[in-house]
Parts: C-alpha cells; sequence; structure tokens
C-alpha cells in the first residue's frame, strides 16, 4: 500500500531546522514495515515572508511541512499508522493508487 504523508518541519524565528535538517524530518517505523518511501516536496514556514526572520505575530506560523511517499509492506499497515500518529509529527496521511507515486527521489 502506498501513502502519502505530511509530516511537521518545524523551525526557529529564523527559519533553521529545530528537528533534522530540511528533507530528512524522521518517523521511526518498525522493522520491515516500511519498504521504500520518496521525499515529494518540503514548504517553509508561512511566517517566514519578505523579512528573514519571523516577526512576533508570526509565531503561530512556524511550522513548514514535508511531503512523503510511503510504500507500507502488505498486512503492515496499521503498525505504520500506529508509528505515524505516536510520531506526532503527521499532519495527514492519505493512501494513494499504487500508479499515483510521483516522488521526487526514493530514500529507503
Amino acid at each position: 500500500m502506498l501513502y502519502r504523508v505530511t509530516l511537521k518541519d518545524p523551525v526557529n524565528t529564523l527559519g533553521e531546522m529545530v528537528v533534522a535538517p530540511a528533507g530528512r524530518v524522521q518517523v521511526e517505523f518498525p522493522d520491515g514495515v516500511v519498504m521504500n518511501r520518496s521525499f515529494v516536496e518540503r514548504e517553509p514556514p508561512t511566517g517566514l515572508h519578505l523579512e528573514p526572520s519571523m516577526t512576533e505575530d508570526d509565531y503561530f506560523l512556524d511550522l513548514g511541512y514535508e511531503i512523503w511517499d510511503y510504500e507500507v509492506t502488505d498486512g503492515r499497515e496499521d503498525e505504520f499508522l500506529a508509528a505515524l500518529k505516536n510520531s506526532g509529527l503527521a499532519i495527514e496521511c492519505v493512501p494513494l493508487d499504487e500508479g499515483s507515486h510521483v516522488g521526487a527521489g526514493t530514500d529507503k
């Protein structure tokens, strides 16, 4: 089964990653649950507009996001979804048809 997952990408007021380098937000899955994953895109926080840092009024806009496609081992979808939920990083998780995989690259 293929899933498209949107993950939180928290940054500080200068737009620097708090958790990991861009394109590397990590969710810990049990061994063998994820067969492959593909990075799709990253969006910086909306609070970073024309200024190099966020203003006090922008602090509530301090989350960007990353989108990943995950190929999950058949029969282990429940473990995958539980790990996403427990990570606290998932914003959205949508099942995709096998033919709709459009990730830019792979990263096992």
